[in-house]
């Protein structure tokens, strides 16, 4: 988030309540950046400094808490007057505030550019572990200390605003882009590339330039981020390269009110081909993370609510027969994956804050609550799998076990009176012919799939299972719709 040297510097006191963690290291370094020898209490005819320099040691100013407005003002202002007339009688100005800085240095509190905030020393050359917060400014490196510090100071600000964290993968969660050179035959004999290069907002396909290809957004992700940033503080988390995932948070949001600097890309990541909360401010327990991917959430699972993929473009989809684009067909907008997961924010939103009074605010956490509403979505039914896991494994280690098991479903390994529903990849197993004789639900397992990416119980009549007469099999679930 630079800003040109002619800029007009600054005042922290401009920086109100609702401003975030990125608002504040930006006027912390326009403010060093602009800063004249004599506004640093420099006395006159000193030696002149390297300008790297100037512009790190007058980073040393002590920020609070995010939501005390003028404080921040009246802190950053003493700092720069007490530079000015801290030297004693008697001293020489050898004797100054960069050398009592100096003193206080290590630990080092962070870096840009490679200098030390507070006393200018190398980075290369000093001992020192913190995180990369690159993606705001370049170069940008906080001790975990002063990470936590920010970042409490963050949640506060947060939890004032009664907004959570929303943390927004790209690729087959708002999107899908393919290259140009990938685009299939029967795309091409539609018109997509030459639709593509109208780059019209109307159908959501767009050409990015200097890149060769193409991206289609979702359907409804306007509407979605827009509805989504009163209750959360967004950020852009992808594991693609910082020039592509800069190029479609334009495309996602061309004012620049939703994302500004927090687009996050691979390699801001602190660990290799893993994602973490570690650059993200804020706390693990205000959190919401969207992602198609949940292998690269290793750490935060309980963060994470999983996005069904997004196949829009042919090269997305070989695997899975025709694509989105070449059976001119798209998610609808209405009950599509991003209109079904806006209704679990606003769930998860209003229990944080409305549901949970006898905590108090501070001490809350969205894990929990992302739990109990998942495990709203099939509580009261009690499964058997037939044939679905290998037979030499345990079903309880089984995916798809588990899976049931986190939306509050009852999983047995036989049947009884209580079972509501026998899951089958086939109707000839014993089991399978138990469910239809007493009337029990009898289903494909991709109906468990189904409820997990739309977090809501699905239809069973959509999902047979194959060899169960037709008509046989509607009948008994028309019986057991009341279930």
């Amino acid at each position: 988030m630079s800003v040109a040297a002619e800029s007009p510097s600054p005042s922290l006191s401009s920086l109100s309540e609702g401003d975030d963690f990125a608002d504040i290291l930006d006027a912390e370094l326009e403010l060093a950046s602009s800063a004249d020898p004599a506004s640093r209490g420099e006395p006159p005819g000193s030696p002149s400094h390297d300008e790297a320099e100037e512009e790190e040691e007058d980073l040393a100013v002590e920020l609070d808490a995010v939501g005390h407005g003028s404080h921040k003002r009246c802190r950053v202002e003493e700092q720069h007057q007490d530079q000015g007339t801290a030297t004693r009688s008697g001293e020489d100005a050898i004797g100054s505030v960069k050398d009592a800085q100096i003193k206080t240095c290590p630990p080092h509190t962070g870096f840009i550019g490679g200098l030390c905030f507070t006393c200018g020393k190398n980075q290369d050359e000093e001992d020192f572990t913190g995180v990369p917060f690159g993606y705001i400014s370049e170069g940008l490196w906080l001790s975990t200390s002063e990470r936590d510090r920010l970042c409490g100071s963050e949640v506060k600000n947060l939890l004032r605003e009664r907004k959570l964290v929303l943390i927004l993968d790209l690729d087959h969660t708002l999107i899908n882009s393919t290259r140009l050179h990938d685009i299939s035959a029967a795309e091409m004999d539609l018109g997509i590339q030459s639709a593509a290069s109208k780059n019209d907002p109307n159908i959501s396909l767009f050409t990015l330039q200097g890149m060769h290809m193409l991206t289609k957004l979702r359907p409804f992700v306007r509407k979605f981020l827009e509805e989504a940033s009163n209750m959360f503080e967004m950020y852009i988390y992808t594991m693609g390269v910082k020039a592509y995932a800069i190029e479609i948070a334009k495309l996602l949001d061309p004012a620049n009110v939703y994302f500004d600097s927090k687009v996050i890309s691979n390699s801001d990541c602190t660990q290799q081909h893993q994602k973490g909360l570690d650059v993200v401010p804020g706390a693990d327990s205000l959190a919401v993370v969207l992602d198609d991917t949940e292998y690269v959430w290793q750490k935060h699972k309980e963060n994470l609510i999983l996005m069904e993929r997004y196949h829009y473009f042919a090269a997305s989809c070989r695997r899975s027969g025709q694509s989105l684009s070449e059976l001119m067909q798209d998610e609808r907008e209405s009950d599509g994956a991003l209109a079904t997961i806006l209704d679990v924010l606003k769930r998860i939103h209003t229990i944080f804050f409305d549901l949970g009074v006898e905590t108090a605010l501070s001490s809350r956490d969205v894990r929990p609550v992302i739990k109990r509403v998942r495990q709203e979505v099939l509580q009261g039914c009690k499964l058997v799998f037939s044939r679905v896991f290998p037979s030499d494994c345990r079903p309880q280690h089984q995916i798809m076990w588990k899976m049931a098991e986190q939306l509050g479903a009852v999983c047995c390994s036989e049947v009884d009176p209580s079972v509501t529903h026998v899951v089958a990849v086939h109707a000839g197993t014993e089991k399978a012919r138990w469910a239809v004789k007493h009337k029990k639900f009898l289903l494909h397992p991709r109906w468990i799939e189904a409820c997990n990416y739309r977090w809501h119980r699905q239809p069973e009549e959509d999902f047979p299972v194959p060899g169960l007469k037709e008509g046989k099999g509607k009948e008994k679930v028309a019986e057991n719709a009341h279930l």
